[in-house]
């Protein structure tokens, strides 16, 4: 998407204004389909610098993901937490991760979330 989609800046910004985790959102991305919910980047900068923090072989990444650069202007980019690649009928991981996607990347998107059930 050349220029972003207002509507999802709207979101992301009021994700980024309210601190909040709750907002499920599913898009498309370079042909991944990702859902999941949606942090404020300081909560996900903070929760993946906890994962580094707790790995043996990657403690040392974690001090760069609590920067705290205030960028101005609107959003750049979605963070989900709790998050799947969505491949046929898998969401990978099962248990869910920490993405970053480029807002200008997304070429379409829908509230809410997408899961699987066996039945």
């Amino acid at each position: 998407m050349s220029k972003p989609d207002e509507l999802l800046v709207d979101v992301a910004t009021l994700v980024e204004s309210g601190q909040s985790n709750q907002m499920s959102l599913t898009v498309v991305t370079s042909g991944a389909v990702i859902t999941g919910r949606l942090a404020p980047e300081a909560v996900w900068r903070q929760r993946v610098s906890e994962v580094l923090t707790d790995s043996a072989r990657l403690g040392e990444f974690s001090a760069i993901f609590t920067s705290t650069t205030r960028r101005d202007g609107p959003p750049t980019h979605l963070h989900f937490h709790v998050a799947r690649i969505l491949q046929g009928t898998v969401g990978i991981p099962e248990t869910g991760g920490m993405y970053r996607v480029s807002i200008a990347d997304v070429s379409a998107w829908t509230v809410g979330d997408f899961s699987y059930s066996d039945h």
